[in-house]
């Protein structure tokens, strides 16, 4: 079982996403207390659609990528910004994922754009989807654009921010069950 799981919810080339998936899995390993951390890349999985299978049926990577999901204590996702908004491939994940995966679970965001224009568009639209799961929310999610890397790394400022969104997301840990009613997808009719 991982403590922390990093999803890259992105299936382009590798680039400044991945530098940050790695940054992150680092800090939890090296620095917050030898945290244990799987990391998920899309890129490096055949995730099926959607079509209300159990993940275990698709005989592709689908199953083996929700249980990493399910087993970890907390989740960070990472996505660039698509259209305004996270990956088309991340919300195909996220439909496979059951409702008890996510639900009062610490979760935080991160999301990676070309300029700051977009600085919302992952975090409302995620932010959304998450809730619905009922998962346990780092307030504050991180933002970063291409003034935030130098030759392809995070900047220090970004590694700071970086690495207090991990350090949150660990201490939300501290909070055990759901907080609130269940979330209406959890609810029982």
């Amino acid at each position: 079982m991982a403590g922390l799981v990093a999803v890259l919810g992105s299936v382009t080339p590798p680039g400044r996403s991945l530098k940050v998936l790695e940054f992150i899995a680092q800090f939890a390993r090296e620095e917050a207390s030898g945290e244990d951390a799987a990391l998920i890349n899309l890129r490096d999985h055949r995730i099926s659609f959607a079509d209300g299978r159990s993940p275990n049926e698709f005989g592709d990577d689908t199953g083996k990528v929700v249980e990493t999901i399910e087993e970890g204590a907390a989740v960070i996702f990472v996505s660039p910004v698509y259209r305004g908004s996270f990956t088309g491939s991340l919300k195909n994940l996220l439909d496979h994922v059951p409702v008890h995966a996510l639900m009062g679970k610490p979760c935080g965001i991160v999301a990676i754009g070309a300029t700051d224009h977009h600085f919302l568009g992952v975090d409302w639209h995620l932010r959304d989807v998450l809730s619905w799961f009922g998962a346990l929310m780092v307030p504050t999610s991180v933002y970063l654009s291409a003034r935030d890397f130098v030759e392809g790394e995070p900047s220090d400022s970004a590694r700071t921010q970086l690495r207090e969104l991990v350090a949150a997301v660990i201490k939300l840990r501290a909070v055990t069950g759901t907080v609130g009613p269940l979330p209406l997808a959890a609810r029982q009719r």
